[in-house]
């Protein structure tokens, strides 16, 4: 890439941009297209102030792209052009919004821009609108911008619980964005057209809808109340991580801006979509839940969301009663034990990316103390090696129980135990059995056996017995029911069928070594899985 590329230092505020008149020359009959990427972001600064860069510095590469043989001019403009409120539509044709009713510097100079550039194409200019809306973070690496509004506003909605009523957001993942505008500057037949790379617009109710199924209650406010709410807040509990959200919205011009976003119409782009789609690329996508995982674990190292933690009250939770019987390892089981569980979950984030239950309750059993003993802090992991059967095994791990107890005397204990499945049809069976061994703290197991979950409870505590943070509505406590049972039917469901599937595979393939293959590429899997765990730890 350094071979390739040459940097080539110059401002956008002189008159052609600050370089030596040979230099000018040069550039002028050596390159083959100009990209108009760097600006003056600043949403509290006037319009006389940002004049320079955003408009003036724009004209230079403009002159620059007509000096000797004309060249093709790409302009990353930006959806702020259409900051009007109650402005009727935003398509990639529509007239942008009445300048004097842009009330923000930065508005009002990226609107200038376009108007000075489109008269430039009616004198023989080939100039290119590339109009991001929100730009969010990388749906890959999380990398996001922390001073960008949209950050703001999502952390200020993760951390408050409560969000502006918002007609659409049009924002769109930074990776995506790039590749778009990418795409089209490498295309000719592209060039001199309006793009709006701003993604598939998110509603209020698809936003609160991802909150909800994540176990964040979030309330709806009107613009108004919402932006009174939060800089009480900011002022009652300040957040550093916030406190240029609080500037930007302290201010009347900053207010206008936020508020022309998020009671816009949706953003358009139909000559966009027909060019992905001609040219086999992402489509444009809606930046729901999943997408923004990544940024969403940045922003929380970062401060600026808190992450549901195990400490907090729990989101969901349910019994779960076994009854078996342990002995000596080796040996025959002959004691009776019980355990009293509580299963329970912080938030759905806590599944959908970690798959651990949290646990908590008693283990009684008079082979390790007359008295029950007590869980001081237990872990279920939700098919811990993700299809790899245990090795030199046919048991495929459903369930791993991790519990540290503690006896009446203060004495500690360890229990681990698994639920396994096996190519057999006895499925309710399966996911019942749990095969447990525990043994004192820093020691070797001292008991092994078999305990199971009744038939009787089975249904009775862990699916009418589930229990949701009462501080929810009615409606939200159904959703986080329903999601918690399909999340964990599915996971069950896939790793009850995985050994079936596995054996039928095995069978079909008539090669001597398949089988052999299959092992090692099961092993090198759970190896991996073994180190990623050590790291999460």
């Amino acid at each position: 890439m350094r071979r390739r590329v040459t940097l080539l230092p110059g401002d956008l505020r002189r008159p052609r941009l600050g370089l030596a008149d040979e230099q000018w020359e040069l550039l002028a009959n050596d390159i083959d297209s100009v990209v108009s990427v760097a600006a003056a972001v600043d949403f509290l600064r006037g319009y006389p102030s940002l004049r320079r860069t955003n408009v003036l510095g724009v004209l230079s590469l403009a002159e620059l792209a007509m000096t000797g043989r004309p060249k093709p001019l790409h302009h990353i403009s930006s959806i702020a052009v259409f900051n009007e409120i109650g402005i009727a539509s935003m398509g990639e044709d529509d007239p942008v919004a009445h300048v004097d009713r842009l009330t923000a510097g930065y508005d009002k100079s990226k609107w200038a821009a376009e108007a000075a550039l489109r008269r430039a194409r009616d004198r023989g200019l080939k100039a290119t609108f590339l109009r991001p809306g929100g730009i969010v973070g990388h749906t890959r690496t999380g990398a996001y911008n922390p001073h960008d509004i949209n950050t703001g506003l999502f952390s200020a909605i993760s951390r408050y619980r409560v969000a502006p009523k918002i007609d659409y957001s049009s924002s769109a993942p930074v990776d995506w964005v790039s590749r778009i505008a990418t795409a089209v500057i490498n295309e000719p037949s592209a060039w001199g057209q309006n793009y709006h790379l701003t993604g598939r617009p998110d509603t209020l109710t698809e936003m609160v809808r991802d909150q909800e199924l994540g176990g964040l209650n979030v309330r709806v406010m009107p613009w108004d109340v919402w932006l009174k709410d939060f800089l009480e807040r900011c002022e009652t509990d300040p957040v550093p991580e916030l406190e240029f959200m609080a500037r930007v919205l302290r201010n009347p011009a900053g207010q206008k801006i936020v508020e022309a976003s998020v009671s816009a119409p949706m953003a358009t782009g139909e000559r966009t979509e027909a060019f992905v789609a001609r040219h086999k690329l992402p489509p444009p996508a809606r930046y729901d839940a999943q997408a923004r995982l990544k940024s969403y674990e940045r922003m929380a190292r970062d401060g600026l969301v808190v992450l549901p933690s195990r400490d907090d009250p729990p989101h969901l939770w349910f019994r779960e009663t076994m009854r078996g019987k342990v002995g000596p390892v080796d040996a025959e089981p002959s004691t009776r034990c019980t355990l009293a569980l509580t299963l329970s979950i912080a938030s759905m984030y806590q599944l959908v990316q970690h798959r651990t239950i949290d646990v908590r309750g008693t283990v009684s059993c008079p082979s390790l103390h007359a008295d029950p003993l007590t869980v001081d802090d237990g872990e279920i992991w939700v098919r811990p090696h993700e299809g790899v059967p245990h090795r030199h095994s046919l048991d495929h791990p459903l369930l791993r129980y991790r519990l540290a107890l503690r006896d009446s005397d203060g004495n500690g204990w360890w229990l681990e135990g698994w639920k396994t499945a096996r190519a057999r049809f006895d499925y309710m069976k399966q996911a019942r059995t749990l095969t447990v061994r525990v043994g004192r703290e820093g020691e070797p197991a001292s008991l092994a056996g078999t305990l199971k979950v009744p038939k009787k409870s089975y249904k009775r505590e862990q699916i009418d017995g589930i229990r949701v943070n009462p501080k929810l509505s009615m409606r939200e406590q159904r959703i986080a029911k329903l999601a918690w049972l399909t999340w964990f039917g599915s996971q069950l469901g896939q790793g009850l069928l995985e050994p079936t599937l596995r054996a039928g595979a095995e069978m079909l393939d008539l090669r001597p070594d398949a089988i052999d293959l299959d092992k090692d590429r099961y092993q090198a899997k759970l190896k991996k899985w073994e180190k990623d765990r050590k790291q999460l730890r």
